[in-house]
């Protein structure tokens, strides 16, 4: 293998690769990390505004990499594919001393088999494991070679990708350090001028200008008929900077209008507000579920896509659960309402238990602190514990930088 950096080099350049607004999170903590390590590492590639804040300069917009779906990708592939061709230019012309892709599969994956075709080989770093124990299991015969480490969010998995032959390291869960459970509810109230018993609902319709469009006009109709019994109702969405002007002009001709937020501390708030009650969150899967079941909001996941691409997951699903809490809490802890369940009728149903029956949300609230238990690395914060695995492969790189 030609690789280009020396044992103990201080000055390593490192090359991010974030797609979707979890993963920029993900790497602006990494990047935090690696610096108190390593004071003088240097990072390129492409991330978002969490990134940014560090100092991050991505080489395109990180929202031309957000999107999901098997339909909702066609419409794409011919960007995706100039954006590949430009990570491959850019990789080439800096000579990173090793390659770091956070999830995203997709197109990180794409990107990783191309790297593992071109000379010279670069160390590869794959962090967040491929859910593929979940579904489209057959996959796992193409990792082989794809990656020099792989680095895992949750705990079975390490021992889910050895019976294929594949090693893996957990890390940890990033939402440990998101600060979802060190809001301040009475902030959050007084911030909007919101009475103690006015009950508050999370919507979280996802952070991909693909999702939105399927979700909001469910959660407009939900809204009403949830408004009708719960007349001092106020809806709140949390949004991604890649989706908050698109989720403005959509909630402008609302009936029952959300506050909307931006800021990260603001949706921390709101969700302490929520859980110190009355209040619920309706979100679609993924690492939301995760954030509202540390800060003990009682919750709902719920999801739409294309038909198309519902019907062909359907037969790749291998989970009974699609919900993360419920993952990986082995039972279905919160309702799951997808696709043909994601009706106004039946959030609203849902919505209305939530909000009115404590038992329910105390019965959630029993498990979110076993799950959240188990997500937790030993003796470190999970950013820490990644850092420490590719600054371990930097250091055991052989040969002098040839890129500085």
């Amino acid at each position: 293998m030609q690789v280009h950096m020396a044992v103990g080099n201080p000055f390593p350049l490192i090359y991010l690769m974030a797609g979707e607004a979890s993963g920029d999170v993900i790497g602006a903590r990494l990047m935090a990390a690696i610096l108190a390590v390593r004071p003088g590492a240097r990072f390129a590639g492409v991330g978002g505004p969490r990134m940014a804040e560090r100092g991050f300069a991505s080489l395109y917009p990180m929202s031309d990499l957000a999107v999901m779906g098997i339909v909702e990708v066609i419409p794409r592939i011919r960007r995706l594919r100039r954006r590949l061709r430009e990570n491959l230019a850019d990789i080439a012309a800096q000579k990173p001393d090793v390659v770091v892709t956070i999830d995203s599969p997709g197109f990180m994956h794409w990107l990783l088999e191309s790297l593992a075709k071109r000379p010279p080989l670069l160390p590869r770093i794959h962090y967040v494991a491929p859910q593929v124990w979940a579904w489209r299991a057959h996959r796992v015969k193409r990792y082989p070679g794809l990656w020099d480490r792989l680095l895992c969010l949750l705990p079975f998995e390490p021992a889910w990708f050895a019976q294929h032959g594949i090693a893996a390291q957990f890390v940890g869960h990033p939402v440990l350090e998101s600060g979802a459970g060190q809001g301040d509810a009475a902030r959050f109230r007084a911030t909007h001028s919101l009475h103690a018993q006015q009950p508050i609902l999370i919507l979280m319709p996802g952070s991909r200008r693909s999702e939105v469009p399927r979700l909001l006009p469910v959660f407009r109709r939900m809204l009403e008929r949830v408004a009708v019994h719960e007349t001092a109702l106020c809806p709140v969405l949390p949004l991604s900077s890649a989706v908050a002007d698109t989720v403005r002009r959509a909630v402008a001709t609302w009936q029952v209008q959300p506050i909307i937020i931006t800021e990260l501390q603001d949706k921390h708030d709101a969700y302490a507000a929520a859980a110190a009650g009355p209040g619920a969150a309706l979100t679609k899967s993924g690492t939301s579920t995760l954030e509202l079941a540390l800060a003990g909001v009682p919750m709902a996941v719920t999801y739409r896509v294309n038909p198309i691409s519902a019907a062909m997951a359907r037969r790749m699903i291998t989970v009974p659960h699609v919900a993360m809490v419920n993952v990986l809490a082995g039972r279905m802890v919160v309702p799951e309402l997808l696709q043909q369940d994601c009706t106004a009728e039946k959030l609203s149903r849902t919505v209305l238990t939530l909000l009115r029956d404590p038992a329910v949300g105390a019965a959630q609230r029993a498990v979110f602190g076993e799950v959240m238990a188990s997500l937790a690395p030993p003796g470190q914060l999970p950013s820490e514990a990644a850092a420490a695995e590719i600054l371990e492969v930097l250091d055991r790189l052989p040969h002098p930088p040839t890129n500085r």
